[in-house]
């Protein structure tokens, strides 16, 4: 059984509901899980963060089995504003008011607007395989169209995507999540099960679009606001990236990252795909676990 030990429940926040599992004693520590999955990504380094950690496991905004508002023109409701104010009611909720964030994919681009929103809140930030959203738009060339094609593909307008993914959502999963080669065992069975139940919901794939069209959109209008404004995270910022993936092809992401931080930076590659929580575990925790205490 994933997550022994873990309280799983459902917490109302501002009318959004959000699943969550919580566990460990300690300092509160925030985990975000990156698409198209769920907060079950965390099995394998959740249990023991928690050995020293308060640790809080929530599915996002649209994901798993949390709330899912409906599309709209601006694709407000995902903004990552709107995503992190979910994430910093929640934690409050819970007696937190400080707190440290690991987040991987577009939980990482949630933590990274709540680091800059909330900048009281969030004490040490730990980032996996992601450059600011901003940058890869600004920067984008062929091999980011074609790398990352499903950027552009799930930011199509509503329902282009959804009609498509829908006709066999355990394929498109199959294909999203193998941009390094992959067989259906690479995911822990009862990770796998929750991913794609959590797909079959009504409501998750537009979802999952919704987010890559604010992406394309609101948040962009977000993220220039907050560089004219000179806005930068504050607290102490590690970065890793997959050695297998395109982060470290693409870009230099420390030296990329110095440039959205007032505070340090540190961090670097792992020997792993862009799935680095569940492909390598143990160095994922050897990075975050001293960083984060």
């Amino acid at each position: 059984m994933i997550f022994e030990g873990f309280v799983l429940e459902e917490r109302d926040v501002a009318g959004q509901t959000l699943r969550l599992r919580r566990g460990g004693e300690g300092p509160p520590l925030l985990l975000l899980h990156g698409n198209p999955q769920t907060h079950a990504m965390w099995h394998r380094i959740a249990p023991l963060l928690a050995e020293r950690h308060t640790v809080i496991c929530p599915d996002l905004r649209g994901y798993g089995f949390s709330g899912k508002p409906g599309p709209t023109p601006d694709h407000a409701p995902y903004a990552k504003r709107a995503m992190a104010a979910d994430m910093l009611g929640l934690m409050r909720g819970l007696g937190h008011e400080r707190f440290r964030v690991l987040a991987h994919d577009r939980g990482a681009r949630v933590a990274h607007r709540l680091a800059l929103d909330a900048p009281e809140a969030v004490e040490r930030l730990a980032l996996l395989d992601i450059v600011p959203t901003i940058e890869h738009f600004e920067r984008t060339d062929m091999a980011f169209a074609l790398g990352y094609y499903h950027w552009f593909f799930l930011a199509q307008k509503h329902d282009l995507p959804e009609r498509m993914i829908l006709r066999d959502v355990e394929d498109w999963f199959d294909l999203q999540t193998s941009r390094e080669p992959k067989d259906r065992g690479f995911f822990h069975p009862e990770a796998r099960a929750d991913y794609l139940a959590a797909l079959r919901r009504p409501g998750t794939v537009t979802a999952i679009c919704e987010d890559y069209r604010a992406a394309a959109t609101i948040d962009l209008e977000h993220d220039r606001a907050s560089r004219a404004a000179g806005e930068k995270i504050r607290c102490p910022l590690m970065v890793l990236w997959g050695e297998k993936g395109k982060i470290g092809q693409w870009y230099q992401p420390l030296e990329l990252w110095q440039g959205y931080a007032a505070g340090p930076v540190s961090g670097g590659p792992v020997r792993s795909g862009h799935y680095l929580a569940e492909e390598a575990p143990e160095a994922v925790l050897a990075a975050v676990g001293p960083f984060l205490r």
